[in-house]
């Protein structure tokens, strides 16, 4: 069974419908318990770092969550859930961006801060933010292994403001005002994507078909 923790942030539903349509068991639950027992755990959402962080932690699924990662249970981040895995957000505080100690905690599993995305790229451009819509994922020859039949450069769907940092667990990109990483994997069974696959037409039910692969694989 695969758990898609509900903590009042999102688009849960559309992601168990798409687990389901890749083969999984996959129950939207809240409860501790549940997540506890469950053989691998996706975070979706949407909406701000500091509220989602401390809602989970109110609720004790922080806690829950850090331990199962730490014992091996294969994970999924999506959007939020991805941001989620960092060390500390600025989304939802009125921290100034080089003060980590006044962002809001998230799971600490990568290292870093989740950022607002600029508005202007390097050459001065100017660029919409939020990035809303279809843009492509780009990866190199050692090709991640939930991106396996995926080429680089398909497109996904995305749909945020902020932006993760680069760092060792970047495993792809998407550029935009600035090249922000797409998906991470900070530990090999841990896994974050920045665009929703569960809204990403054909190349997001490949995916979600990967991970369900990698989830029996690691049972």
């Amino acid at each position: 069974m695969i758990a898609v923790v509900d903590y009042r942030k999102g688009n849960v539903a559309s992601v168990q419908r798409a687990l389901a349509a890749a083969g999984a068991d996959a129950l939207i639950t809240s409860d501790c318990a549940r997540i506890a027992d469950a053989e691998a755990i996706v975070l979706p959402g949407v909406g701000a770092f500091a509220d989602a962080a401390r809602e989970m932690r109110a609720s004790g699924q922080m806690e829950v969550l850090k331990e199962r990662i730490e014992q091996g249970v294969p994970f999924l981040g999506i959007c939020l859930g991805l941001h989620l895995l960092f060390q500390c957000g600025i989304e939802g505080t009125d921290a100034p961006e080089g003060r980590f100690d006044l962002m809001e905690r998230g799971l600490g599993i990568a290292p870093g801060a989740v950022l607002r995305m600029p508005d202007r790229g390097e050459d001065g451009r100017t660029f919409k933010v939020p990035h809303v819509g279809w843009n492509q994922v780009l990866f190199d020859e050692a090709r991640p292994m939930l991106f396996d039949g995926i080429e680089s450069g398909e497109n996904f769907y995305f749909t945020h403001s902020y932006i993760a940092p680069d760092s060792p667990s970047t495993c792809a990109t998407t550029l935009h005002s600035v090249s922000f990483p797409a998906a991470v994997s900070p530990l090999p069974h841990v896994f974050g994507v920045q665009f929703h696959p569960e809204k990403s037409s054909d190349a997001g039910a490949a995916f979600m078909g990967n991970f369900v692969r990698f989830v029996r694989s690691a049972s």
